[in-house]
């Protein structure tokens, strides 16, 4: 039997047993088990291809990626967003490759990514699925942009990109996994859990870690216990649009209203409240402002580097040239997220708003 008819399998089994407190250690161990098996599909397609997706350089201060199904209007809306040339027609996959454009905005400059329609089954790889995910991955911010007549698609698109290790508007989970060489699974919690040690183990197990130190600082469910486990998942944030609202009568708009009273509707076409999107990705954004001190010299706190929030120093070095994290010796911040002025910090250290940073770099 090959790993897709397991997995077959395993799904088969999750769905015909009912949950409830009996059968919840052998429905999680079930589910350990289906997302190792996709994990495995997922890196023998990798090593295939080559881990490639389309090949679209980053730049500006954050990246945004346009996230729907085909002829909802993505081409229309980067266009009015940005003047980015990309083509518009009233067909299915008219974009065919990744069209990047620039909002300048608030003094900061917002790449915004048109990314060919996303389809039912695109986490599996159909309709250029696994390319187009590659590019969300990579991304800071999604945009969800809707058709006003077809806002169940939205179910859809979120139940493909969860299956494509892509975890929109959560968390990580506080969970840290310490292997050792021995020792057998070690279970510290600072509260109670609603999922059994047992389970914990069991999970562990399935994916061949036998002696950790696990701890644990939030309830968590068995989903996020595999996520912690398996290491791979990415955590972006989301805004949803719902466009074509000009054609819409008034209880289809006040039924959209209702079920996503957060979204923001628009008429990409009639450049309709396009305002308030803009406003929306630079909020969600969350920038902050690092003001860069060369060493000995004034900090430069007249343009500051606009930055999204959990930006480290080494993203700061990656930023300002491709050499300096190689070179990278150590770094001085004066700002909140030091303990002290002009503290030494490396690498992994999360960055403030307003933050001043110096960068020492070998010669």
């Amino acid at each position: 039997m090959g790993v897709q008819e397991d997995i077959k399998e395993v799904e088969d089994e999750i769905r015909k047993t009912p949950y409830n407190k009996a059968t919840s250690h052998h429905i999680g161990k079930l589910k350990a088990k289906l997302a190792r098996l996709r994990d495995e599909i997922e890196k023998k397609a990798s090593s295939k291809s080559g881990g490639e997706g389309y090949s679209v350089k980053k730049s500006g201060d954050a990246t945004v990626a346009l996230v729907g199904f085909p002829s909802v209007g993505k081409s229309t809306l980067l266009n009015k967003l940005t003047g980015a040339n990309s083509e518009v027609g009233a067909y299915d996959f008219t974009t065919l490759d990744v069209i990047p454009g620039v909002l300048d905005y608030k003094g900061a400059t917002i790449q915004i990514l048109d990314v060919p329609g996303m389809v039912r089954g695109a986490a599996s790889g159909r309709g250029r699925g696994k390319e187009v995910i590659s590019v969300v991955r990579s991304s800071n911010l999604i945009l969800f942009i809707l058709d006003v007549f077809q806002t169940n698609h939205y179910e859809v698109l979120l139940d493909e990109l969860y299956s494509a290790g892509i975890r929109v508007d959560q968390e990580p989970p506080d969970i840290t996994i310490v292997r050792q060489d021995r020792g057998g699974i070690i279970i510290s919690k600072t509260l109670q859990l609603d999922i059994s040690d047992k389970l914990i183990i069991a999970v562990l197990n399935e994916y061949r870690i036998h002696n950790a130190h696990v701890l644990i600082r939030e309830n968590i469910t068995v989903d996020q216990l595999i996520d912690a486990v398996l290491d791979n998942r990415v955590y972006v944030d989301s805004i949803q649009v719902i466009n074509k609202v000009d054609m819409a009568d008034e209880i289809l708009i006040e039924d959209s209203m209702a079920n996503f009273p957060d979204s923001i509707l628009i008429s990409a076409d009639k450049e309709k409240n396009l305002g308030a999107v803009k406003e929306a990705i630079f909020e969600t954004l969350c920038f902050i402002r690092i003001y860069m001190k060369p060493q000995g010299e004034a900090a430069d706190m007249d343009e500051p580097m606009i930055v999204v929030s959990g930006t480290t120093v080494g993203d700061i070095c990656d930023k300002l040239h491709r050499d300096f994290r190689r070179k990278f010796r150590y770094s001085q911040i004066w700002g909140t997220s030091a303990k002290h002025p002009g503290q030494r910090a490396g690498l992994d250290h999360y960055l403030h708003d307003r933050d001043i940073l110096t960068l020492i770099i070998q010669k």
